[in-house]
């Protein structure tokens, strides 16, 4: 089996974007041998000689440079592999996510993907209340939970906890005005679930709109009656219970590995930092 293919089978049964410094530790040897295998070897004589006026190196500068050398062994191989899918009639690719590399839908697939989704009995996921408050901090980062609320027009203290329980915001220091009130951020989480490579990948706040104004119409047309009783206080990014909705209209599946899709996500024990946004939300609000 070749190298090339291993870091392919090793891509496709990662949950998480693989990394160079995996691939260095999982398969380094190998590639060594195999950079080896392609040195022509110099006559014996020379090689001696070479040796004999070798000055003395340090050995944490050779480890530095073998591990430069591999991770851009490793690189090469790997644009092969992006070249291979992207050459090919299929329907995934490898991409750059996270400062790491993993297999995804392409884009043109979208509609059939999302609809295969829709159709499998999803676990709890993100409400739209959610994403529109994960889609403030990403363009707005950092922010305050004051300014999020300001934003949005309604409290977003319940989604803020839930964020935060996902892993896909964190904190990001207090900012320097009266009360300090918290700064929030998007984290590492946040890109691999997105399949974004970093936050400049984000589409323009144009584009953004648009996509939210056409899902909204999607919305207003399936959304049953009862929905309409919808509160603030509600507004904390979870379902009441723990059952699927019969109804997907207002609620977005998201996987980095599916493009344009949203990910499914585990629960996670209470966070103590909730208590403390509460606490900030009410300095915010005097």
């Amino acid at each position: 089996m070749s190298l090339k293919a291993k870091i392919e089978a090793v891509i496709y049964a990662s949950e998480e974007p693989v990394t160079l410094a995996q691939l260095t530790g999982l398969l380094g040897e190998e590639a060594e041998a195999e950079l080896s295998a392609q040195v022509v070897e110099q006559p014996p004589l020379e090689l001696e000689a070479a040796e004999a006026e070798k000055p003395e190196v340090d050995e944490k500068k050779l480890a530095r440079e073998r591990d430069k050398r591999l991770r851009e062994f490793f690189r090469s191989l790997l644009n092969d592999l992006i070249a291979d899918y992207a050459n090919g009639d299929r329907g995934l690719e490898i991409r750059e996510v996270a400062s790491g590399y993993r297999l995804a839908t392409r884009p043109e697939y979208h509609d059939t993907v999302r609809g295969f989704v829709k159709a499998l009995k999803p676990p709890l996921k993100l409400s739209l209340q959610a994403l529109e408050t994960l889609a403030v901090i990403a363009y707005k980062q950092p922010v305050t939970a004051p300014e999020i609320s300001e934003i949005r027009g309604v409290d977003s203290s319940g989604v803020l906890g839930s964020l935060l329980l996902r892993k896909l915001i964190t904190t990001a220091g207090r900012k320097q005005v009266i009360g300090r009130p918290i700064l929030y951020k998007t984290t590492k989480d946040f890109l691999v679930r997105f399949g974004l490579k970093d936050i400049n990948e984000l589409p323009s706040i144009e584009e953004f709109e648009k996509m939210a104004g056409e899902l909204n119409e999607a919305i207003q047309e399936e959304i049953p009656m009862e929905h309409e009783g919808y509160s603030a206080e509600e507004d904390n990014g979870l379902r009441a219970d723990d059952e699927p909705p019969q109804n997907l209209a207002d609620e977005a599946i998201v996987d980095g590995r599916i493009s344009g899709i949203d990910p499914s996500y585990e629960d996670e024990s209470p966070s103590s930092i909730e208590a403390e946004i509460q606490a900030n939300e009410k300095i915010g609000g005097a």
